[in-house]
């Protein structure tokens, strides 16, 4: 769970959506037949998925985003942004196990 703000940082897939991209949004000279899209764009070595670089803060299993800081499971218990720590949910009311 993330929260407004932090929602533009998320990872973006390296295929296009298929339901939005019209051949008049794709020009013809950017693509390549047989091209891998992760590899090929400028600065995409920084933006690549490094699976085993981001710990989460509090139980130190490895996330899933790009720039988190918390895992989901712990970003959901608490109620807060996987990426940036603000408060998004209040769960006083939510009944959640304690394992």
């Amino acid at each position: 769970m993330v929260c407004v703000k932090c929602e533009k940082k998320l990872s973006k897939l390296a295929a296009p959506d298929p339901f939005t991209a019209s051949s008049s949004s794709i020009k013809a000279g950017d693509r390549k037949v047989g091209e891998n899209k992760l590899l090929s764009r400028p600065g995409s070595s920084k933006n690549r998925f490094q699976p085993y670089q981001g710990k989460c803060k509090d139980c130190k299993q490895s996330v899933t985003q790009n720039k988190a800081k918390y895992c989901h499971g712990c970003a959901y218990k608490k109620g807060i942004c996987s990426i940036c720590g603000k408060q998004v949910l209040d769960t006083k009311g939510y009944v959640m196990s304690s394992k």
